[in-house]
């Protein structure tokens, strides 16, 4: 892999993993909605701009070739893994 198209799937990479932490920060805040702190519609209006901002980047990524893709993928991959290890050490340290 040249110098050019690793920096690109680095960069890719980046974009994936700040979406993730976007996309979960998001998914957060909806579950908060739907226990019962928010109205019903917030709460389909959070999820629905939720999954839809996520089809629209990686449909934006898709538009750019396959490498940029997997890239962002993969870097989305990364932070949801972290994101569920670190959700269950936190219900460890509860229970």
């Amino acid at each position: 892999m040249t110098g050019p198209m690793l920096a690109r799937a680095l960069t890719c990479a980046g974009f994936g993993a700040a979406l993730a932490v976007a996309y979960f920060s998001a998914l957060g805040w909806n579950v908060r909605l739907y226990a019962g702190h928010g109205s019903a519609w917030t709460s389909m209006l959070v999820h629905l701009t939720r999954l839809l901002a996520i089809g629209v980047a990686f449909a934006l990524c898709a538009r750019q070739g396959a490498a940029p893709l997997l890239s962002s993928v993969a870097g989305f991959q990364i932070m949801r893994t972290a994101a569920v290890k670190l959700q269950i050490r936190a219900l460890e340290r509860q229970s």
